[in-house]
């Protein structure tokens, strides 16, 4: 089974930059589409951002202007950089990968927790 592996999370304070790393442990060229959702505290998982194969980038209306979804192939690594953070950005984020082959199951991360307070 295929495990995505996060980091970059962490206690942050309001206004300050994170960048979140998911790397996928395995060729890229396998997957149809990568991408972040979050998970505020007592609330339910949300849709952050996705990449496609072909660069296509798509955001949550939450997550337009201050997130930025980005990779590096050769590192099959996925990044998550948010801007100015806000104590509502606190949440656990996780990075998922949908494969190629509809068939088989969505890869998920393990989540990294952000915390943002002052």
């Amino acid at each position: 089974q295929v495990h995505l592996v996060e980091s970059g999370g962490g206690p942050s304070q309001p206004g300050g930059p994170l960048r979140l790393s998911c790397v996928f442990p395995g060729s890229t060229s396998s997957l149809i589409a990568r991408g972040w959702n979050r998970q505020p505290p007592g609330s339910q998982r949300e849709f952050v951002a996705s990449i496609s194969s072909g660069g296509r980038i798509n955001y949550a209306d939450s997550a337009k202007g201050r997130f930025t979804i980005s990779r590096d192939t050769a590192k099959n690594t996925m990044y998550l950089q948010i801007d100015n953070l806000k104590p509502e950005d606190t949440a656990v984020y996780s990075c998922y990968a949908n494969p190629l082959a509809a068939w088989m199951s969505t890869y998920w991360g393990q989540g990294t927790h952000v915390t943002v307070s002052s």
